[in-house]
Order: structure tokens, then C-alpha cells, then sequence
């Protein structure tokens, strides 16, 4: 029979199967056997309409079913089936990226620190004068910024750009490794540059600190060469993408999710796609977590980031077979890359024959961060959230409160509110076990920040429940500002 891999994102609504054999001549059947042995997998997987969603892709060998027969491509037992959520063949660029000023010249102590490329005929010193040259816009230094930007100022790229607005904490230090210890609490963008400048001082490093958004994202990037991609949202990614096209700049792509990784390169105005070509549209805020819920390998964002510095020197010296058209899949358990081919949709809002989006957007309401009207009006409700001290007072005062934990197991055993009276349902099983809980009970959904919690509480009020909170920042609130002694993760 034929086989589905199923990629990290999806196999806890699979029971953490990585295959899983099917019956089938089509892929329509296929995903129908599957789904009928899981039914977990229909809703991340179809809309209510029951049509393939936007933001999963389907493979058969390494073609995208869209640009073969869709779901009526024919599958044989050998053929290699996979399934691509969103995670988060080029041709040579160098005359795309070609400034029309003369390059720089290298003086005698960058002789020597770049000899080991100036004596590979693909580099030279033609090649490292490119490299001095060129600019590069990074857009995030955390886990995939760190190795990308302590590889790109060892190369010598002459200029950086880095945007980032966040401040280092412990979390970040078992993978965003151009932070160390004792940057704990300093904005992330200034250890970033003290690092890279120590790693080499001929390397000019601009610096923003500020979200990349739609209101200031087209100044930022106007003057770089090459966009990377290093961020950890939606939001940002297909504002990168957008900014990127727009632009004509090339976007260096890289996505981690706990052992799988993505990587490529989108470049419509060499021929080759872009993100939205890839994924049209974003899956709905919470049905794909990030890496601060779901975890992530530590040494994965030094791979995938590695291989986006790697993509980013090519496209500057015009050198090797880019990722313009392939999409790099890593799978850190098994120790195997996979490669499939993308093609421009002539059909993309963006980038294709007739585009319908010609200057930015609000990337917050497309990816469906800004809630619909009535969402609003149960976030703007007075019972919508509750504080951690305002739950901790109501249990001082002795009210019977249910306490629903939705984190998996291993995060529970890290730290949880046990003592009092917590009870671990963790997402992926809610819908199913909402039987187990009282409507008239009083309510309150937790989790590690407050994003998953949030989908309990849709789930509990989709089910009638009426006295339900959300507590507000999750249980790494609740150890900042009631319980200090509680192990954060």
C-alpha cells in the first residue's frame, strides 16, 4: 500500500506516526483513507468545505499535486507521498545583484583574513570584493539570525542590516548562540553587534530596533542586496515575502519547527517563485505552533541558518545552483534532506501574470491575528481574561475553580499548578474531552503563554460553556508575577 509522510507539525493528531499507510489510486483517496484512520488530520488538513487547505501543500515525488492532476494526481505503491505544511533550480543571480559602482578594494589585513576565499578559483578576490559590497538585510537575530549572522560577518559581508526588538532571556541561550550569558535582559540587537563586530570589525552593522512592519519595512529594505528571513511568525514571513517582490530583492527563506527545518530561496525577478506561491494563505492563528510552544532542537536553527547564509553568498558571487525553485526539507531524526520542486503560480497575488497586491497590506489581519467582529467583542468582554493575581486571589479566598492545563505532558512535568487542583487536557485531545467538564463548573484555561489556552476557550464557548476565563500570558505569567520560584521554560 502506499505511504503518507507525515512531517513533526502533524503526527500528535496521527498518534506521532511518521508514515502511515493508505489505500488508494488518487490522491483524493489517499487522503481520505488517511483522514478515516485519524480523523484528527481533517480539520488541520480541510476546511469546512472539505476542500484541501491553502496553507498545506501535497507532493508526489517531489511535484506539488497543484501543478499535476490536484487531488486526482494517480499514486503508485513506490511513489513518495508527503505532506508540506507552512512552518513557519536557480539560475545564476550575479547580474541581477550587479551594483554599478566598482567594487570595493581589500586592504592587506583583509588579505589575510579572507585567504582561505581567495584562493578558491569559485571565490577569488573578485568574489570576496563582491562579498565587501553587498549588502544584507537580517530580519531577526534569534535562532536562525544567530548562525546567519556570525557566518555572514566572518565572510565579509561589507554591510549589515539587523531588526530586531526584542531582549535576550535564558530560553534563548540553548540555540540563539551569538548571545551569551551574560547578555540576559540587553536588547537582543545590541549583544547581535557587539558579537559580530568583535567577529570582525570590517563589517558595517546598521542596526533597527523596532517590529518589522508594513509602516516601515519598504524604508528599511530599499538599500540591501539580499532580505533573509529569520523570523518566527506569519505575520513577518509574508511581510518579507511582500517586501521582497515588491522590491525585486531576493528572500532567503529558513523555517524550524522542533526537528524539521525548511530553507529556500524566493525570487520572482529571477524566474523563480515566491512565498505565497508556496502558501497562499497562512493557517488560522493556533493551529500551527510555534517554537516557543512547541519546542524546537537547539542545533536545527544552526543548520537551516547555515544553509540560508550559504544560499546568500551565491547569489552575491553568482556561483552554484541556488535554491530558486527548490524547496530543502531536514529532518534532523532521521539525519536526511529531501529536495521538491516550486514553480511561480502565474495565478500569485504578487508575484504572478496579473497581481492584485501592489503595495503592503496589514500582514496582522491577513494572518488572522486581528479577531472578526464578534471576536472582538468576547475579547473586549470583562470575563475574556483573568490575571494571574487576580486568580490567585480567588483561590486565596477559597472559590471552587476548575483549573484546565492544555500543554503537552512533557511541559507539565517542567512546571504546572498542580498543588492547586490543575488537571492536564492537553490541546490536540480538547475537543474530545470536553465531556469531561462541568458546564456549570467555573473555568479557566491555561497554557505556556495564553495562545493555545485562547483555542480552548473557543472550543469550550463553540460547546455552550459560559463561566470560562483565559488566564492572560499563561503559566510563565503566573511565575513572573506570583509564584518567582517557579521553573520557567
Amino acid at each position: 500500500m502506499p505511504k503518507i509522510a507525515i512531517p513533526t507539525a502533524l503526527r500528535r493528531y496521527a498518534g506521532e506516526q511518521a508514515f502511515i499507510e493508505v489505500q488508494g489510486t488518487i490522491i483524493k483517496e489517499a487522503l481520505a483513507s488517511m483522514t478515516a484512520q485519524y480523523p484528527d488530520l481533517q480539520k488541520h488538513l480541510f476546511d469546512a468545505n472539505g476542500k484541501l487547505r491553502s496553507f498545506v501543500n501535497v507532493y508526489v515525488n517531489d511535484e506539488d499535486i497543484r501543478y499535476q492532476q490536484q487531488e486526482n494526481t494517480p499514486i503508485k505503491e513506490e511513489d513518495d507521498i508527503s505532506i508540506i505544511p507552512s512552518i513557519a533550480g536557480g539560475v545564476a543571480t550575479e547580474e541581477a545583484l550587479k551594483k554599478n559602482t566598482e567594487l570595493p578594494e581589500l586592504n592587506k589585513e583583509e588579505v589575510a583574513r579572507y585567504s582561505r576565499h581567495l584562493i578558491m578559483p569559485e571565490v577569488g578576490m573578485e568574489g570576496q570584493r563582491k562579498l565587501k559590497a553587498a549588502s544584507i538585510l537580517l530580519i531577526g537575530t534569534g535562532g536562525l539570525g544567530s548562525p546567519l549572522g556570525l557566518y555572514l560577518a566572518a565572510a565579509g559581508i561589507g554591510r549589515l542590516g539587523l531588526v530586531d526588538f526584542d531582549v535576550v532571556d535564558y530560553s534563548n541561550l540553548q540555540r540563539q548562540i551569538v548571545h551569551g550569558t551574560k547578555d540576559v535582559g540587553r536588547p537582543k540587537i545590541q549583544s547581535a553587534k557587539e558579537r559580530l563586530s568583535d567577529i570582525n570589525p570590517h563589517v558595517q552593522i546598521d542596526t533597527y530596533e523596532v517590529a518589522f512592519r508594513a509602516d516601515n519595512a519598504l524604508q528599511i529594505a530599499q538599500d540591501y542586496d539580499v532580505i533573509i528571513d529569520g523570523t518566527d511568525n506569519f505575520q513577518t514571513r509574508y511581510l518579507a515575502n511582500d517586501v521582497s517582490v515588491l522590491l525585486g530583492k531576493p528572500n532567503v527563506y529558513g523555517s524550524i519547527f522542533r526537528f524539521d527545518g525548511q530553507a529556500s530561496v524566493f525570487y520572482p525577478k529571477a524566474g523563480g517563485p515566491c512565498y505565497r506561491c508556496l502558501y497562499p494563505e497562512p493557517p488560522p492563528p493556533g493551529l500551527v505552533p510555534s517554537c516557543e510552544e512547541g519546542g524546537v532542537l537547539g542545533i536545527l536553527p544552526g543548520i537551516i541558518g547555515v544553509i540560508q547564509a550559504t544560499e546568500a553568498i551565491k547569489l552575491i558571487i553568482g556561483q552554484g545552483e541556488t535554491l530558486i525553485g527548490r524547496l530543502l526539507l531536514f529532518d534532523a531524526l532521521k539525519m536526511k534532506f529531501k529536495e521538491l520542486k516550486l514553480r511561480r503560480n502565474p495565478e500569485c497575488p504578487i508575484c504572478g501574470d496579473h497581481p492584485t497586491i501592489t503595495e503592503l497590506i496589514d500582514y496582522d489581519q491577513f494572518c488572522g491575528i486581528t479577531p472578526p467582529a464578534q471576536a472582538e467583542k468576547v475579547a473586549s468582554a470583562d470575563d475574556w481574561e483573568i490575571t494571574p493575581t487576580q486568580l490567585k486571589a480567588k483561590l486565596e479566598r477559597g472559590e471552587k475553580l476548575t483549573i484546565i492545563d492544555v500543554r503537552e505532558p512533557h511541559e507539565w512535568q517542567i512546571s504546572n499548578l498542580e498543588n492547586y487542583g490543575a488537571k492536564l487536557i492537553p490541546l490536540g485531545e480538547f475537543p474530545a474531552r470536553v465531556g469531561e467538564l462541568n458546564p456549570q463548573d467555573e473555568i479557566v484555561v491555561h497554557c505556556k503563554m495564553g495562545g493555545r489556552s485562547a483555542k480552548a476557550y473557543g472550543v469550550l464557548k463553540e460547546a455552550g460553556f459560559k463561566n470560562i476565563q483565559n488566564l492572560k500570558g499563561g503559566i510563565l505569567a503566573w511565575a513572573d508575577q506570583v509564584d518567582n520560584t517557579m521553573t520557567k521554560y
